[in-house]
């Protein structure tokens, strides 16, 4: 696989994956714009999430089905069209609509992730799959940065204009590059298909295994993003928005470095790459802790989170995409709908801590999620070996 598609790949779900996040530092206008009450606009962040982990289920196991290229083409363009009317919306209605289809389509980025996978020779799949997702983080962590920098120069609509404009490009972009490739499980219908999914992770172990560890350490990604805002723009600290957002530069530095995990994965490292990045999971709420008493700890401690998550990310997914050749989209359906459940868990736990226990509980509860992790891992250890071989 050329190294410019795999760029283009990273970029391209980078892209699609950030027009989920675009929304969170936006809800202050929002709320002003279309007359939305402070207490209803946060639903629109929940609708999102609960539209792409819907795309996850109904639209992704597709890739398995149907030709790839037709099929991420035309989620990019639909994709293209939602951004549109978001960017355009006159109503909340409107606004609200635009945003479901907004998060349906964005599983464009999981089809990606499968479909390069399938390009990619065995010996290279976790370093191709380590950069695409590494481009998927990078994504989710400046959305927030790009949407505040956008919305102050031109407003919160050329946010989603100009990406829809990008997005544009993107599907001219790939339109040259992707290869026709006809899929081999025709004879299956669609209902079939979605309960092949289910089917998956009674018969596949290490889907099992691997599903929960990602639940696990996603949940343990979003308590730490979702409430780091809190106490950054409190007393004592009182940072600006600019300040806190330049935070995700730091997870951006974890992300890049993450990418070596494929490598080690493609070598047969994967489970001692799990082991070594869990245990850095959990020493790095031990530097995130010291939040009030020294911000270099707390960015040394961010890099070492995002790096574990992202290594664990990755490792993950280049075990599962070795099961079966001809059900990749499948299986990437059934493993990340675990992730969205843990990103969930992870951002409504970390708020309600916060709220009762301050950051220390917040930390506490991080490093016994990592913990927890870890002991699963430790646990499921000889399993895996087993299984792999």
């Amino acid at each position: 696989m050329p190294r410019y598609v795999t760029l283009l790949f990273a970029v391209v779900c980078g892209m699609s994956v950030a027009n989920i996040y675009f929304a969170q530092p936006l809800l202050d206008n929002l709320s002003s714009e279309f007359g939305i009450d402070y207490s209803i606009i946060g639903i629109l962040i929940t609708i999102t999430q609960i539209f792409y982990a819907l795309g996850l289920l109904l639209l992704v196991p597709l890739g398995d089905l149907l030709n790839q290229r037709r099929l991420i083409i035309g989620q990019m363009s639909f994709s293209l069209i939602a951004l549109v009317i978001v960017g355009t919306a006159s109503s909340s209605t409107v606004l609200f609509a635009g945003m479901a289809l907004v998060g349906l389509l964005a599983v464009v980025t999981q089809t990606l992730v499968a479909f390069a996978a399938t390009m990619a020779a065995p010996t290279e799949r976790g370093r191709i799959v380590g950069i695409i997702t590494s481009g998927i983080v990078i994504g989710i962590l400046l959305a927030r940065t790009i949407s505040g920098i956008l919305t102050d120069l031109a407003g919160w609509r050329s946010v989603y204009l100009v990406s829809a404009a990008l997005m544009l490009l993107m599907v001219c972009a790939l339109f040259r590059v992707l290869p026709n490739v006809e899929r081999g499980v025709k004879s299956l219908s669609y209902p079939h298909l979605i309960r092949s999914v289910f089917l998956l992770f009674s018969q596949e172990r290490i889907l099992r295994i691997r599903s929960i560890l990602a639940l696990l350490i996603f949940a343990d990604f979003s308590i730490l993003w979702t409430s780091l805002v809190l106490p950054l723009s409190a007393s004592p600290l009182s940072l600006s928005h600019t300040a806190i957002g330049a935070f995700g530069l730091a997870g951006v530095a974890g992300a890049l470095a993450a990418t070596r995990a494929g490598k080690l994965a493609d070598r047969g490292y994967g489970q001692r790459t799990t082991g070594l990045a869990l245990i850095l999971l959990l020493i790095s709420w031990l530097l995130i802790s010291y939040i009030e008493q020294s911000l270099f700890a707390l960015v040394i401690g961010i890099v070492l989170l995002d790096l574990a998550v992202q290594a664990v990310h990755v490792t993950n997914q280049s075990m599962i995409f070795a099961l079966r050749a001809e059900a990749r989209s499948r299986l990437t359906a059934g493993y990340m709908v675990f992730y969205s459940i843990g990103s969930a868990t992870g951002s409504i736990t970390s708020t309600q801590i916060y709220a009762h226990y301050g950051w220390a509980g917040v930390c506490l509860l991080g490093a016994a999620v990592s913990a927890l992790a870890l002991l699963f891992w430790a646990m499921t250890s000889r399993a895996t070996a087993t299984t792999l071989k």
